[in-house]
């Protein structure tokens, strides 16, 4: 399908923790509650399959999910409209929409904060990565990045992944390219080459 936005939590959270320590807002404080018991329901399901996550999700999340923007929404017309608080209402209330597909898809984190981690040391050395040469370069530069990250957040041996899919994909139908994915591979590869190196 097509990529989509998936906007984080953790900056929505960090702005009103922000407005919390500084100005002891009570609004702040009360969103970085609200926010602190999506977490909680997602530490709780970490490690369990998406459909089981999209399960507790829809069951748990999504009341307290809309009911925040319910929330927000109303306490939005109750503060000064030039404050530093509605502005990160309205930061919030801009990615609300794209940030519910989390509830729908067990795939997606609440945040992104994985995916920054993995790229920083793409940022930190982006000047030794001159072998991009192109926009093509770049987009297989990024390919190869998510895959490995996939394969080392899937306990595999990023190496190990490498090598099972090269030594396949010229004989793999490309109708059923998706079994190579690193999750779908996890359960194939040899227990020694499932660990992380």
């Amino acid at each position: 399908g097509a990529i989509q936005e998936a906007p984080c939590m953790a900056h929505i959270r960090c702005k009103f923790f922000d407005l919390m320590k500084a100005h002891n807002s009570p609004i702040a404080t009360e969103a970085v509650h609200r926010i602190a018991a999506l977490y909680l329901i997602e530490r709780e399901i970490k490690g369990r399959s998406a459909e089981q996550r999209r399960a507790v999700r829809t069951a748990r999340a999504k009341p307290l999910f809309d009911d925040m923007r319910r929330w927000l929404e109303e306490v939005l017309y109750q503060v000064v409209q030039k404050s530093e608080t509605a502005a990160a209402i309205r930061y919030a209330l801009s990615l609300w929409d794209a940030l519910a597909r989390y509830l729908d898809d067990g795939r997606i984190e609440l945040d992104n904060l994985i995916a920054e981690r993995a790229l920083r040391s793409v940022a930190i050395g982006r000047r030794n990565y001159p072998f991009a040469g192109s926009d093509a370069g770049g987009r297989r530069a990024a390919i190869l990045y998510s895959l490995i990250q996939t394969a080392r957040m899937n306990s595999l041996d990023p190496e190990a992944y490498l090598r099972y899919v090269l030594a396949r994909i010229g004989e793999h139908p490309i109708k059923r390219i998706e079994e190579l994915l690193p999750w779908n591979v996890a359960g194939k590869l040899a227990p020694a080459l499932r660990q992380v190196a």
